[in-house]
């Protein structure tokens, strides 16, 4: 395989995170010696999250086996996953904001078509439902664990406790249409096509602010990796929570 110099869109600052919380895990568990330095296995894992490269790719560019490659970036997404904040320790930061912005993306996934609860009837593809909140400049605040695609917005959102708890610290939210019904705190556009005119005005000021919450989904999506996840489900809730790295090193 051939092997060429590249470069990764993200600032010194994401490495030297992403190294010391690597090198405190090693503390912990006492390793002696490993082939890369935390300096390289946080290069690798990045190279990973952020271009989506293989392991085969990744396994050549680094001179290390496959299976190598798969425990150092199994291992940082570990780290950085118990690093995420929690929704409560999120409404702490939220509660000093005029309000939040409630969205959700379905992120593609590689499955069957037999594979029926993880087909988004409004997407139109497999893929896994994550629940998004934002500040009301757009900035991340907090991503869900992720769901089956087929779940529906307003039953995510409620499993995951997010009306509740936004109407607990009683902080005004805006949500698209998705969220009909939720909690009087959650503002909604009007539905329908025959709306009076205060209606139509409400709802294109509702647009704009809504609009920037989709800031969040552009910073999540410019993750390579989310676009086209091709591994088990049940290590995409730890990835989209690894990327709590964008925040907590910006």
């Amino acid at each position: 395989m051939l092997v060429y110099p590249s470069a990764i869109d993200l600032s010194t600052a994401h490495v030297r995170y992403l190294s010391r919380e690597l090198a405190t895990r090693r503390r912990e568990i006492g390793t002696r010696w490993r082939r890369l330095t935390v300096g390289r296995q946080a290069l690798l894992a990045l190279a990973h999250l952020r271009c989506g490269d293989t392991y085969a790719q990744l396994a050549a560019g680094f001179g290390i086996g496959i299976a190598s490659v798969f425990r150092y970036i199994r291992e940082a997404i570990e780290v950085l996953a118990a690093q995420a904040p929690t929704l409560d320790e999120a409404m702490m930061t939220a509660r000093t904001k005029a309000y939040v912005i409630l969205d959700s993306t379905v992120l593609s996934i590689d499955r069957i078509a037999a594979d029926r609860p993880y087909y988004s009837g409004k997407k139109r593809h497999h893929g896994m439902n994550v629940q998004v909140l934002t500040d009301p400049f757009g900035r991340l605040l907090w991503a869900s664990p992720g769901l089956p695609g087929a779940t529906h917005d307003l039953t995510a959102a409620r499993e995951h406790g997010i009306i509740d708890t936004l109407a607990g610290v009683g902080l005004k939210c805006w949500a698209d249409k998705a969220y009909q019904g939720a909690a009087r705190n959650v503002r909604v556009p009007f539905k329908g096509r025959r709306l009076k005119r205060w209606q139509r005005r409400h709802n294109t000021t509702h647009a704009k602010i809504r609009c920037v919450g989709e800031q969040a989904m552009a910073t999540l999506k410019s993750w390579r990796l989310l676009r086209k996840l091709r591994c088990s489900t049940n290590r995409i809730t730890n990835i989209v929570k690894a990327l709590t790295l964008h925040l907590a090193s910006a």
